[in-house]
């Protein structure tokens, strides 16, 4: 169980990362020489950490929620008698 929770965790991952996201032309802010466009002005990833962790877990709730009841099965995807 802790594995797949950890594999839901990765997948939020990349489901929060872009949310939330201001450049430093949307801060009103100078940026630093070199740096790129699309630089995040404030990353603070604690606070992303916890976004991830709390889309994780409903995500990973709802997981078991219909592995106990059942709600979606192998058997309803199949197609034809085979």
């Amino acid at each position: 169980m802790l594995a797949i929770y950890f594999l839901f965790w990765a997948l939020s991952v990349f489901l929060v990362l872009p949310f939330g996201v201001r450049t430093h032309e949307e801060a009103g802010v100078t940026r630093v020489p070199g740096q790129a466009d699309s630089a995040p002005h404030d990353f603070r990833p604690w606070r992303i950490a916890a976004r991830v962790t709390i889309v994780a877990t409903v995500l990973f709730a709802l997981f078991l929620l219909n592995y106990f009841a059942g709600w979606i099965s192998p058997e309803m995807f199949v197609i034809g008698n085979v």
